[in-house]
């Protein structure tokens, strides 16, 4: 094959497959912005490959994505480790359809890749790898340079991780609406009353500022709590309005102060109330919602 040849199909090759490793680099790492590092990275790895060599392209390109993003992963977590205040992943603009695919709609929640973040960094990207793109042993062995057995014992034991820590129950996009327009009329309308129907006593929220912006330092803990900080920040600024639209490929708020998006506001939904409150403030995470993210599996 020629070398403009060579070029132009290995280029069909990366955009083909594109918003598939951008999902499997973004699960791994919660970042939009590292999961586009990791995609540079790939793409220069890629370009440098023998085409004629490669059986599976797709499997090829997952397997540069994954080591790269394993690599990622290290940085991440020092940079973690002075995150001032709670850490939460970057929220993402996706497409409304994309949440009829339950399950990748499930495992790119915010509450579930807080659970992922309890992995370590291996386990992580076999349960990603095993149980959101199903790849089978032998590829994800090849991915991460561990033998077949090796993964089974990681799939099963990062599978029983998450099952006792992620929410009890899959939540359908319609409850999931239900419940935030609940919230924001709320919150909007200031019904203490109201809001305090639709969060569970035991909700905790997160809020994520990065000490760029105010934001909670430690984790809100209870109904009453959570309430008395939601009420403050809205007489605290000016007057936020909430946008329902589709966040990590599940309903979710933007919050504007103005015209200007502050934040993305995401849940967990256990037995029809809030378990979890998510509100990414932090400007430095919100590359995501300026425009929809393509995800895929």
């Amino acid at each position: 094959m020629s070398e403009p040849a060579a070029s132009d199909a290995a280029t069909e090759a990366f955009v083909a497959h594109r918003n598939l490793l951008f999902t499997v680099a973004y699960e791994m790492l919660g970042s939009a912005a590292d999961a586009e590092d990791v995609l540079q990275e790939t793409w220069l790895r890629w370009v440098d490959v023998p085409l004629e060599e490669v059986r599976d392209q797709r499997a090829y390109l997952v397997r540069i994505t994954t080591r790269l993003a394993l690599n990622r992963i290290r940085t991440l977590t020092r940079r973690k480790e002075t995150y001032v205040g709670p850490w939460l992943p970057e929220p993402l603009l996706t497409a409304p359809d994309v949440a009829d695919d339950a399950e990748l709609a499930d495992s790119l929640s915010t509450a579930v890749l807080l659970v992922l973040e309890t992995l370590s960094p291996t386990e992580r990207a076999v349960f990603v790898l095993r149980e959101v793109f199903a790849l089978g042993h032998d590829e994800i062995a090849e991915a991460i340079g561990k033998s077949s057995a090796a993964v089974r014992q990681i799939a099963h034991r990062a599978r029983d991780h998450v099952a006792e820590r992620r929410p009890r129950e899959a939540v359908s996009s319609a409850e999931a609406r239900r419940v935030l327009e609940h919230f924001r009329d709320a919150a909007t309308g200031g019904d203490l009353q109201s809001l305090l129907d639709v969060l569970a006593p035991d909700v905790v929220l997160l809020s994520d500022g990065g000490g760029i912006v105010q934001a909670a330092r430690n984790p809100i803990y209870g109904a009453d709590k959570v309430v008395r900080f939601l009420t403050g920040l809205v007489t605290r600024y000016e007057t936020p309005t909430f946008e329902l639209t589709t966040v990590n490929n599940a309903p979710g708020l933007l919050v504007y102060l103005g015209d200007k998006v502050d934040g993305a506001v995401t849940v967990r939904v256990d037995d029809g109330l809030v378990t979890g409150l998510y509100y990414v403030r932090n400007p430095s995470k919100l590359s995501g919602l300026s425009g929809q993210v393509h995800v895929e599996r």
